[in-house]
């Protein structure tokens, strides 16, 4: 099997968007802003990042109700390519893993 696995923190960006298929199965969507600092070449850098995330399933809906805009996020999950309605492609991070992370107010 190939790897396709994301761990990645950050705060949610935009309004959270709760949808349920045809199918009955719930799905979860927002954006994800990550900004660290990461060392490459022996030098210290800013990396920030913005994906969009979904997360989907029965199993997730209790947490994700507790999931707003600047909530603080560890997830994990797989990558996987969306096309947007403009025809381009986007990678959007599917979480399988979601924890809440206290930001201590």
């Amino acid at each position: 099997m190939v790897a396709n696995r994301l761990q990645l923190s950050g705060h949610v960006c935009t309004a959270v968007v709760r949808k349920t298929s045809p199918s009955g199965i719930p799905h979860c969507q927002f954006v994800l802003e990550h900004e660290s600092m990461q060392r490459e070449a022996g030098i210290t850098r800013l990396a920030v990042c913005r994906i969009p995330v979904i997360i989907s399933g029965h199993e997730h809906q209790l947490i994700t109700q507790h999931i707003t805009v600047g909530k603080q996020l560890l997830l994990e999950g797989f990558v996987h390519s969306h096309k947007a309605k403009t025809g381009q492609s986007k990678l959007v991070l599917h979480a399988e893993q979601i924890e809440l992370i206290d930001s201590g107010d």
